[in-house]
């Protein structure tokens, strides 16, 4: 139904929430001529939870739209700035976060009352009529009925919801005491560890959340527990962090969190908001706050727009990319915790710094801007010397010692001649080994004719390409001194014989095609070529062409080797189940998948140079359903540590078509994550790294050695001279080429900051 203006005579609000009750107040107060109800099934006092944290920024948008919701709000909350987190019986403290918190029932209390003296109809302790039945008789219904939705439910066919379980269990409780700051403590118990997040909502009350895995839950047997003896549990086992007080509950039961992703909000005059529409995990606090910001975006939208139907589209274009952010965010969070004890055995330290920088959304710089001291006592304990940023510290891999943590990603260029690297390939690599980063890695090179992706891979399997590697790697070893360059060793495999990728990406040539092989024979995609299955034979013949690639690689002066076991290309083919479906020795369990490329990298380790390192890039998942898991990836990359690989670079994906990955900045990065604190092996981190203060945080929080960077060095050769200049600094981690002296320091841009003419004359 479409109303005849863009003020609504008659709105329906299902949920008396935060979130619906302030839609209300706004739609209300922006046209009093406006019929608004809201129907609450619960009673005006009984809610969920206990205290409710709103940013500045949303508080800020309060201000602008409701100014008397703000005033209300502002005698009610509790303001701090410091973040408590305890590990092992020792407490770190970082200032400058800036929190602002009020009762859960004060909020509910603030906007009945403004509701209220605006006129707006609410019924308590009544179901709303059927959504059906308001679409007909309402020129605008707004379901804000939570996590459980029944009216996103009654139209999933329209929506498209997907909803994502987790695997801690939680339950909000109260103190009745003041915490000083916002803490975070863990406590370490012989069923696994449980965490804490505890907050001031008032001078005299706390929320106390206690969480842990559905393992650990049960193991304790809180599943056994009545809800009094849970609450007396968790309050004597966090008895320190509760000065020995008591804990209560709100009809408090432990539930796990439910993620809410919709691919719709509206459908005809019908529209989400809050957690009906999308929900983001607690310990980023933000349930609420989106609720909020749903609500002030609808009212502006429905102000601003020239009929329902339009606004409903601008609200929906204007939300979901700020939602789709915070809840990557908030899944980062979830997930940290989730896997909480992989980090327990961190420096305390670190551990608090890698718990601030969880989300993302907190970085190095930006808690160096914060609280510097706590920044730089988490840098002195992981040994950054004095005013060195920790990208810029020195990592060692075998024989080789790195003077900073930054390697330029393998990028294929597909600009080679018969597989000879040419001018392009020495100026393309020497640019970037001449732009600061400790490691330069060639593209993907191929240990055969017919082991190349596109007619323009550059290859190793004779003696004219040796000699012209050499040639790139004399230069980078003379004119960038410090700096290694490493080569990637692959084949093909079923991804062969395809135009070259701006001619059409993964395309079979329309002439010239050479026979492709693989572990199974199966085509990438759908007009795709189709490979043949490898015989014994043929396994022999490839491991032979990746030693003898080997060999020559060691002779042309590469420092470091990398096989490449990624991507859908020949060794990775047999790693993932979706591509090996084979029933010889070489397929069927992980072992026997593994069999093949650990006979390549056996065999390529026993030529390559015993003091040059070795590292293996592997693809950590397949991003679909039935191919390789994290789980998987960790059990692969101990395989290969056990055969004495030095390091894992860790990507993901490309291993077939049908792939659904899950992007985002840094997106690939917790995979590296769990196989450095599980495999305990040093690991490469990869996938939408693109700012110096990305690499800061990642190997300061513990949760990668290095970081390689593809397509930030393409936009800028000189990136690690850029970064080294942008954080002022200039020792030994990084090297400016003499000639490039004179542009170690920012050019001016132009002038803003020139005094402004006086205009007026004061009184």
């Amino acid at each position: 139904m479409q109303a005849a203006s863009n003020n609504p005579p008659r709105v329906a609000i299902i949920g008396g929430g935060p979130g619906g009750l302030y839609a209300a107040a706004l739609l209300k107060r922006l046209d009093p001529a406006r019929e608004v109800t809201v129907w609450e099934r619960n009673a005006p006092d009984e809610t969920f939870g206990f205290g409710v944290v709103l940013s500045d920024e949303t508080l800020g948008g309060i201000e602008h739209a409701d100014p008397v919701v703000y005033e209300a709000l502002q005698r009610h909350f509790v303001r701090w700035d410091d973040i408590d987190i305890v590990h092992r019986g020792t407490r770190h403290s970082s200032g400058g976060h800036g929190f602002a918190a009020l009762g859960r029932h004060r909020l509910l209390e603030i906007l009945h009352t403004r509701c209220q003296d605006l006129g707006v109809r609410i019924e308590f302790r009544t179901e709303a009529p059927p959504v059906d039945r308001l679409i007909a008789e309402y020129d605008l219904v707004v379901a804000a009925d939570g996590v459980h939705s029944a009216t996103r439910e009654s139209h999933a066919d329209v929506f498209r919801p997907r909803i994502t379980g987790h695997r801690c269990r939680y339950i909000w409780l109260a103190a009745d005491f003041a915490f000083d700051a916002f803490r975070f403590e863990i406590a370490e118990t012989e069923h696994g560890v449980l965490q804490l997040h505890g907050y001031p909502f008032s001078p005299d009350a706390s929320t106390v959340i206690i969480e842990m895995r559905e393992e650990v839950w049960r193991a304790a047997g809180f599943d056994e527990m009545d809800p009094r003896e849970s609450t007396d549990r968790c309050a004597k086992i966090f008895a320190e962090a509760l000065r020995g007080r008591p804990l209560r509950s709100n009809n408090s039961a432990w539930t796990t969190f439910r993620t809410v992703v919709n691919d719709r909000w509206s459908h005809g005059n019908l529209v989400l908001l809050g957690d009906a529409a999308h929900t983001a995990h607690f310990s980023i606090g933000s349930g609420t706050k989106l609720a909020v910001e749903d609500a002030l975006a609808l009212a502006a939208c429905l102000r601003e727009q020239p009929d329902i139907p339009a606004a409903l589209t601008a609200y929906e274009a204007e939300r979901k990319p700020v939602v789709a952010s915070t809840q990557r965010a908030a899944r980062a969070s979830l997930e940290w915790f989730e896997d909480l004890d992989r980090y327990r055995d961190q420096p305390s330290r670190q551990f608090a710094f890698n718990l601030l920088t969880r989300s993302r959304r907190v970085t190095h710089d930006n808690l160096r801007l914060r609280d510097a001291r706590f920044t730089e006592s988490v840098e002195r304990e992981f040994g950054c010397p004095p005013g060195t940023p920790p990208m810029f510290t020195p990592f060692r891999l075998r024989g080789l010692t790195l003077r900073n943590r930054v390697v330029v990603s393998p990028m294929d260029m597909y600009s080679a001649t018969e597989g000879v690297p040419g001018d392009f390939h020495l100026v393309h690599l020497g640019a970037r080994a001449l732009g600061g980063a400790a490691l330069v890695m060639t593209e993907m090179v191929c240990v055969s004719e017919q082991g190349r992706i596109t007619p323009g891979c550059a290859g190793l399997y004779t003696g004219r390409q040796a000699e012209a590697w050499r040639r790139v790697t004399d230069f980078v070893h003379r004119q960038a001194p410090g700096t290694a360059i490493g080569v990637q060793l692959g084949h093909s495999g079923r991804k062969g014989s395809t135009k070259l990728m701006w001619e059409g990406i993964d395309e079979p040539l329309p002439s010239g095609n050479w026979p492709i092989v693989a572990p199974s024979p199966l085509p990438y995609r759908p007009g795709s070529q189709t490979p043949r299955e490898l015989s014994r034979a043929q396994l022999t013949d490839i491991r032979e062409q990746f030693t003898s690639a080997a060999w020559r690689a060691a002779r042309a002066g590469f420092d470091l080797l990398e096989l490449h076991c990624a991507h859908g290309y020949l060794l990775s083919g047999f790693l993932s189940p979706l591509t090996n479906r084979r029933t010889d020795a070489y397929g069927g369990s992980l072992e026997k998948r593994l069999r093949f490329p650990l006979e390549v990298f056996d065999a390529v380790r026993s030529v390559w140079p015993a003091e040059r390192p070795m590292t293996v890039r592997i693809s950590a998942t397949d991003w679909a359903e039935g191919g390789t898991t994290a789980e998987d990836a960790v059990e692969i990359a101990r395989a290969f540590v056990a055969h004495g690989a030095d390091a894992i670079d860790v990507s993901t994906g490309q291993v077939v078509s049908e792939e659904q990955p899950d992007f985002g900045r840094s997106y690939q990065t917790p995979f590296a994550d769990r196989i450095r604190h599980e495999v305990r092996i040093p690991v490469i981190a990869v996938g939408a790294i693109s700012s110096w203060d990305d690499v800061n945080s990642l190997i300061l929080a513990g949760r990668t050695d290095l970081c390689a960077l593809a397509r930030p060095h393409l936009y800028d050769p000189h990136w690690t001279l850029h970064a080294a200049a942008e954080q002022s600094y200039e020792g030994p981690g990084v090297h400016w080429p003499t000639p490039y002296r004179a542009g170690s320091r920012r050019p001016q841009t132009g002038r803003t900051d020139t005094p402004k003419p006086r205009l007026s004359l004061s009184d």
